[in-house]
């Protein structure tokens, strides 16, 4: 988007993982019930399951975004450019976003001024040369820097317990980190709270306590639904058998698979295979 003086364009919620970064000049990121954020030039937000409104000033009232995006065009020119930014986004086949994106607050704001921005600021500068001209492969160019100007921001967050709460900041708080890397690393271990607990070094009780504190889940209920999103994906893409699926997340019994999917889902499996 390239603009200059009052604007303001709005956007709906979808299931997706969104980003938006601040190439040059400066705006306003607002999503409901929050108080309007400052983006400056170099600034990079990830926007989880919520609308979302950006603007030269928070006052400005908005129009629909969306349409201007439509029928494959990739650029809106609003009056100029002073202010230019990106955005993109991972998309998620349908209902299979939910696990994560409820994991993410509404936004993830990284500051062009942290630490962590140093790889996002080289992005940013490659993506700014390839959106400024017209070369051969730019659109393929500008397709691949965005996706690692996702993956950047991902790290970034994930890099530091101060920067952000929830899950990206249980990741990088050591302990429960190290327990959290263990169980994705083999998912169909038997694993009980005293095993995640032993692996991040604290007694059962405290390890609970923080576990669910800082992720919003207990740790049982966080290893339930992480195997069952997974075993959803496995069939769904793979076309792999029910029973192979089942042992692959730590179910011993197909039975007791197909009633934790059932429960969790509202449908059985093999309409996920189908």
């Amino acid at each position: 988007m390239e603009a200059a003086g009052e604007w303001a364009l709005t956007f709906p919620a979808l299931e997706r993982l969104k980003f938006v970064a601040q190439l040059h000049g400066a705006g306003w990121l607002l999503l409901p019930d929050r108080p309007p954020l400052r983006i400056v030039a170099g600034d990079c937000c990830l926007i989880g399951r919520s609308a979302y409104t950006i603007a030269s000033d928070p006052a400005v009232a908005p129009v629909e975004g969306a349409p201007l995006y439509a029928d494959g065009n990739d650029l809106v020119h609003l009056g100029g450019d002073e202010t230019v930014a990106i955005g993109g986004g991972i998309a998620f086949a349908p209902d299979a976003g939910g696990f994560l994106l409820d994991l993410l607050p509404p936004v993830m704001h990284i500051s062009g001024t942290s630490p962590e921005s140093t790889t996002i600021a080289a992005v940013l500068a490659l993506l700014d040369r390839e959106t400024s001209k017209d070369g051969l492969g730019q659109k393929l160019v500008a397709a691949r820097l965005a996706e690692v100007l996702m993956i950047q921001a991902i790290r970034a967050l994930a890099s530091t317990q101060d920067m952000i709460g929830g899950w990206f900041g249980a990741l990088a708080e050591p302990r429960l980190g190290r327990a959290l890397r263990c169980f994705h690393g083999d998912i169909g271990r038997p694993w009980t709270v005293a095993d995640l607990a032993a692996e991040a070094g604290m007694s059962r009780a405290a390890f609970s306590a923080a576990f669910t504190r800082q992720i919003g889940l207990p740790p049982l209920s966080y290893v339930r639904n992480w195997r069952l999103t997974r075993a959803r994906a496995a069939l769904a893409s793979r076309h792999e058998s029910i029973k192979r699926v089942a042992a692959d997340i730590g179910y011993t019994s197909e039975s007791a698979f197909g009633h934790a999917f059932r429960r969790h889902f509202g449908f059985a499996p093999r309409k996920s295979a189908g």
